[in-house]
């Protein structure tokens, strides 16, 4: 079920299990996936973040969210879109998901920040928008983990994102100080192909 913070619905591993029931369904690996074993009356952004270990450490596969408020029970959606539409990679494929991890990241506290630097790191996601010199809007966006994962400064974090965001000239404080960003939290949970196999009772590729 979905634990409650502040009226925010909060990660939990049933999430994740949902996620692979709905790539496992659609590649026909079940007969038909189970219904969601957690509430389904929240609403929030979400994303769903699919990481392989096929070759040793894990490796992102496919991240794909949305940031205005979406019922929980499109997390089925984001599940295929991120597992199969992520334009960065190839599409999953069904020999692939004994290497996975699927992480489901709901996302709360949105405030918007004084400044580039007004978030902390290991506490904040952070979305940031601008118009670059020649006028053209632009915008990108972080999870929490990510800056922690790469070890990443406030400084690094919003330089990285500006490139993110397509910018590809000289990066000065002027476009740093221009910037307008959006701070917020989220709870994720994660769970394994392993997990996901036992809970199903013992699903197998």
């Amino acid at each position: 079920m979905i634990a409650e913070y502040d009226d925010y619905p909060v990660a939990t591993t049933d999430h994740c299990l949902h996620c692979f029931d709905t790539v496992a369904n659609h590649f026909s690996l079940l007969a038909a996936a189970p219904l969601p074993s957690f509430a389904t009356h929240a609403a929030c952004p979400l994303f769903v973040t699919w990481k392989s270990r096929a070759n040793g450490a894990p490796s992102l596969r496919g991240c794909i969210g949305c940031l205005k408020p979406l019922p929980i029970t499109s997390l089925r959606d984001y599940a295929l879109t991120s597992a199969l539409r992520d334009q960065r990679f190839d599409p999953i494929e069904p020999r692939e998901l004994p290497q996975l991890s699927c992480t489901v990241s709901l996302l709360t506290h949105f405030e918007r920040a004084r400044d580039a630097h007004d978030w902390e790191v290991g506490s904040h996601g952070v979305l940031i928008d601008f118009d670059d010199p020649s006028g053209v809007a632009r915008s990108g966006v972080y999870l929490p983990e990510v800056m922690v994962e790469q070890g990443w400064s406030r400084q690094q974090t919003i330089d990285s994102l500006i490139r993110k965001a397509g910018f590809k000239h000289t990066i000065t404080d002027q476009l740093r100080h221009s910037l307008r960003l959006t701070r917020f939290r989220s709870t994720t949970a994660t769970a394994s192909y392993e997990q996901w196999a036992q809970a199903r009772s013992g699903a197998t590729l």
